[in-house]
This record gives C-alpha cells, structure tokens and sequence, in this order.
C-alpha cells in the first residue's frame, strides 16, 4: 500500500520555503528602499549644483563688471558657488565643494556660443559667460551616499554626482518686451561714445560711494568712477540729450514716465521698429531737447537704482531734430542729480554698474553692450 509523507515533514519543506522568500523578499525590499534613497539624494545634488551655478554666474558677472580682474572675480564665483551648493543639503548633510583652479574641478568657468548647444560650453576662451558646478557624494568629497539595508548584502552606500551649466547673456545688442510682460529699464538719455571711451580709460571723477546694504548714495570714494551725463555745452547742438523711445513726439510727461517705470509695451509699439543694433551694429533714434529740471524730481526718485544707457557715436541736427546713431548700451548706476542753477553746476552722475535685463537681444560681439546681462539660465 502506497505510503504518503507525514503532514510534519510537510510542515518542515514549507518552512524552508518560507525562509528562502524572506530572504528574497528582504533582498528585494532592501534594493527598493537603498533606490528610492539614492534617487532623491540625486534630485537633491542637482538642486544643489543649480542653485550654485546660477549664482556664481551672476557673481561672475557682476563682479568683472565691477571692474575685479578675471582672476578675482572667479575666486569671488567659487566662493559663491561653494556658499550656495552648502545652502541646499544632500541627506541631511551641506555638501561642500573642491574649489580647486581646474579644468576638472567641481567649479569651472568658460564660454558658450550657443544657448540651445550644451557642447558649446567650452574653458578655452578670453570673455566667460558660463559656469559648470558639480557637486559629489563619494568616497573623496562629502562621503558616498549611505544604504539602510545594503550592509546586510556587502554594499554600504553609492558614489553619485550631479552637474549643472548656467549661463548669460552678455553680448546684449537690443532689447524687447519680456516673455512675463513688464518694462525695460532704460533711461532716454543718450551719452556719446567718446565721453564713454574716456571712462573707459580711467577718466572721470570718484565722489559718491553706494552702500550695498542700505541701497543709499552719500558723498564720498567707493573706488568707482562717475561721470556727468548732463551735456556741459560741448558746442554741439544736440551733442547729447534725451532720445525718443516711443512716439516721435515724446513730451515732458512721457520722459518722467519712463525713468521711474521704464520703458512699456506700448512705447515699444510706438516706437515702429525693434530696439536693436541692426547688421551694421547701429540703431537711429530721434532725439529730444535735452534733459530739464521738469524731470529733476523723477531722476531724484531712483538715486541707488540700476538703468540701462544707450551710447551714440553720431548725432546730426539739432534738438527736436536731432537724429542719434546708436551703438552700445551700458549699465549704469544713478548718483546724484542737479538740474537746477547755473550750467556748470548742473549734473546727472552715473557709474557703470552691472545690470540684469529680461527681454534682452542677444547680439555676436561683445562691444554691443557693457555691464548689461540677461538674468542667469540653465543650458539644458
């Protein structure tokens, strides 16, 4: 007669097979658990090398134009990229970063011809518009990102990386209505380009300093120079003045209007054509009488604040007649402002300043603009 297994032997076979499928399903557990981990350690990396690109991008920027050396300035955006990487943890941790000068650091400065072409990116250049971070977990930096369960298997964390390319615009040759809306921040004065290359070259006057902190202008030596961009009777008529952006007709109100709002749609519309350099690297506008004191209250109100210039190298006629060629803009900051009294005593002192622009035309030389950039953008 066939005998059948006792149901104890049985009991024994599927206990074993329990034993194995725990084992599996804590293998299992164990790799979903230590994935899920070391994905959100990844998106958390890359928050953290954005943010510090786009912020020692901008540094970059802002402090080459504030006239620090290449070398300075890139300390500056290191030390930059370095604060702002910290800012934004990796489990739990502020990474930190090898702030080494190479070209296989986690902070690395070049150039990029095409916004649309991350390959573009390259250190081999003399201007810099780009900055690529990385930002690690390994054995070498910040320690590799650690497994709950993978001990258990012999795997006790994963080496990752993230990295990140921010870059702007800084060859500007025009501007447009922003993509979110809102003005330009131009003023309609217009300075001639030699007055311009003499500031350039070291000549103009140091007697205001700005405070960062307080946003306020006293008297005083920031290291920074100024210059007038009231006319002082160069005798040419029309030598300088305001310019029309807008309407032909642009009147007393109009000019108040657009230094403490800026340039609006509609003036854009008005002003029939796109407000850029053309092939030629220049762009025609109308000019107006010449700055008065019925603006003097207006130009008092953004003292501290930043505005964008345009420079002419030829003006023909005068006045209301006048007809001005531009060929750059320049980012400026407003100092002090006078209009009333005697000509000589009269002034609108400005000093270069870096100034980031939405709407801005990128252009392919970088003597279209000084001082004036797009905001800071990821290359995808």
């Amino acid at each position: 007669m066939r005998q059948h297994p006792h149901r104890q032997d049985r009991h024994g076979v599927i206990n074993v097979l329990v034993a194995f499928m725990l084992i599996g399903l804590l293998g299992m557990a164990a790799v979903a658990i230590d994935i899920g981990y070391l994905m959100s350690a990844r998106e958390e990396l890359q928050r953290s090398c954005d943010s510090a690109a786009l912020a020692a991008c901008w540094e970059l920027a802002s402090q080459t134009a504030n006239g620090q050396s290449v070398s300075d300035a890139m300390a500056s955006a290191r030390q930059t990229a370095s604060t702002y990487a910290g800012l934004n943890d990796v489990t739990n941790d502020a990474p930190q970063l090898a702030t080494a000068n190479s070209a296989d650091g986690d902070v690395v400065f070049g150039y990029v011809s095409d916004s649309s072409n991350p390959n573009s990116f390259t250190t081999n250049a003399s201007e810099y518009n780009a900055v690529r971070v990385r930002v690690r977990r390994t054995d070498d930096i910040n320690g590799e990102v650690p497994f709950f369960l993978g001990p258990i298997f012999g795997k006790s964390g994963q080496d990752t990386s993230a990295s990140a390319t921010a870059m702007l615009i800084s060859s500007v040759k025009g501007f447009k209505e922003p993509s979110g809306g809102g003005n330009l921040d131009i003023l309609p004065f217009a300075l001639d380009i030699d007055t311009w290359n003499s500031y350039e070259a070291g000549v103009g006057s140091d007697d205001y300093c700005y405070n960062e902190s307080t946003k306020t202008v006293t008297c005083g030596c920031d290291g920074k120079l100024e210059f007038n961009l009231y006319p002082q009777g160069t005798g040419s008529p029309g030598n300088r003045g305001t310019v029309d952006i807008g309407s032909s007709n642009n009147s007393t109100n109009d000019i108040a209007r657009q230094i403490t709002d800026g340039i609006s749609p509609n003036d854009l519309d008005d002003l029939g054509k796109p407000l850029e350099l053309d092939a030629n690297g220049e762009l025609e506008l109308n000019g107006d009488t010449g700055i008065s004191a019925g603006v003097k209250d207006e130009l008092a109100s953004i003292i501290g604040q930043r505005r964008v210039i345009p420079i002419f190298n030829l003006v023909q006629g005068p006045g209301n007649n006048a007809q001005f060629t531009i060929v750059k803009w320049v980012g400026i900051r407003v100092m002090d402002v006078k209009l009333t009294g005697k000509l000589s005593g009269k002034k609108l002192m400005v000093q270069e300043a870096p100034i980031e622009m939405k709407g801005v035309v990128p252009g392919t030389s970088q003597s279209y603009s000084s001082s004036v950039y797009s905001p800071a953008f990821m290359l995808k």
